[in-house]
């Protein structure tokens, strides 16, 4: 029998740890190990054992979350997920939190409507799971929930069968999840004023892509930006997919451009990485160049094989580099992939590629 992963919810809301105490709780492969109100009276649940995840709010009394953070990377690292509300103001903060280790962010749980509790409830227990997996330490796997779930095909048609007539214009398509923020850093760090456009998917939440589109482009000699309906696809800057809305690559004659959408949950996820290599399977063909980076499941993983079929050429990150190799895997072993690479030789194969 597979060991539970076992949780600490840290948040000063008595509603909050009690509310991811039942969502976690109804997940047959995670248990609660403890709930506290602030990082110290965490630090003395920690003393009798040390949980597998922590869930960490960012603003609390007698200690903040990224404090407490900073603490535990530094002694005994853990995996350790970010729960934020949705306040832009609040971003920053949690995208600091990332580079010191954390390895996901999550919203608190939306006590609405019940598609968005839903919604919320599974977005937070596959979280977990992909934090027990993260590479703070040994990877260790674990077995996961096999849940039904929704294809590319509930946001757009599959692509024709033969691949598009290549033009001069070449795009590159990048999907990242648990750990992709740092992964997608160094990627778009390494491309040059004049690279290929560039269009994103990394599994975030909403309000949080903006910000994090805001601080990759303050370190790049490309334009780095959150995408918004109808934005061009041009040399020179990368766009990023809004949380919480789908991507999709389209062209109108040699120009590409995005559309953004909404839509239901795509392979568990809005924005899909799916959703968005068949829009280029289907736009893009030989023009594409996709890469599959570091993340839990299996989103991009059908897409890019479609790419693969159009004609495209694919890239996933080497599995010593990935904080989970979950995503890469999958599409690896769905023979979707061209070559496999560490972080580091990515970018320039890419370039080459793109050329």
């Amino acid at each position: 029998m597979t060991r539970k992963i076992r949780v600490l919810i840290v948040d000063d809301s008595a509603v909050v740890r009690q509310t991811m105490a039942e969502i976690l709780s109804s997940d047959p492969n995670i248990e609660i190990m403890a709930t506290a109100a602030d990082p110290l009276i965490a630090a003395e649940r920690m003393k009798d054992e040390v949980p597998d995840v922590i869930t960490l709010d960012v603003e609390m009394p007698r200690m903040d979350g990224l404090t407490f953070l900073k603490k535990i990377m530094t002694q005994h690292p853990i995996p350790v997920i970010m729960c934020s509300s949705l306040t832009a103001g609040g971003s920053e903060t949690v995208l600091k939190a990332l580079e010191y280790g954390a390895v996901e962010i999550i919203e608190k749980p939306k006590l609405g409507a019940k598609q968005f509790f839903e919604e919320s409830k599974m977005r937070i227990c596959d979280a977990v799971r992909a934090a027990s997996l993260a590479r703070v330490g040994k990877i260790r796997e674990r077995s996961s929930l096999v849940v039904p779930k929704l294809t590319a095909d509930a946001v757009i048609e599959k692509p024709l069968s033969r691949a598009m007539v290549q033009t001069t214009e070449k795009v590159i398509v990048v999907g990242a999840s648990t750990g992709g923020t740092e992964a997608l850093r160094m990627f778009l760090e390494s491309m040059p004023p004049d690279a290929p456009g560039i269009v994103i998917v990394q599994h975030m939440p909403e309000k949080f892509t903006e910000a994090f589109a805001k601080r990759i482009d303050g370190l790049c000699r490309i334009s780095v930006k959150e995408a918004a309906n109808d934005d061009s696809v041009i040399r020179g800057r990368a766009l990023i997919a809004p949380g919480n809305r789908h991507m999709l690559l389209k062209r109108s004659g040699a120009r590409y451009y995005v559309e953004i959408k909404d839509g239901p949950l795509v392979c568990r996820h809005r924005p899909s990485v799916d959703v968005l290599f068949r829009s280029a399977a289907r736009y893009a063909g030989k023009n594409a160049v996709g890469v599959i980076m570091t993340g839990m499941g299996d989103d991009g993983a059908k897409g890019m094989l479609e790419m693969k079929e159009a004609g495209a050429f694919n890239i996933a990150q080497d599995e010593e580099s990935c904080v989970v190799f979950g995503m890469p895997r999958k599409a690896i072993e769905l023979g979707a992939v061209d070559k496999v690479l560490a972080l580091d030789r990515i970018p320039e194969t890419v370039l080459a590629k793109a050329r």
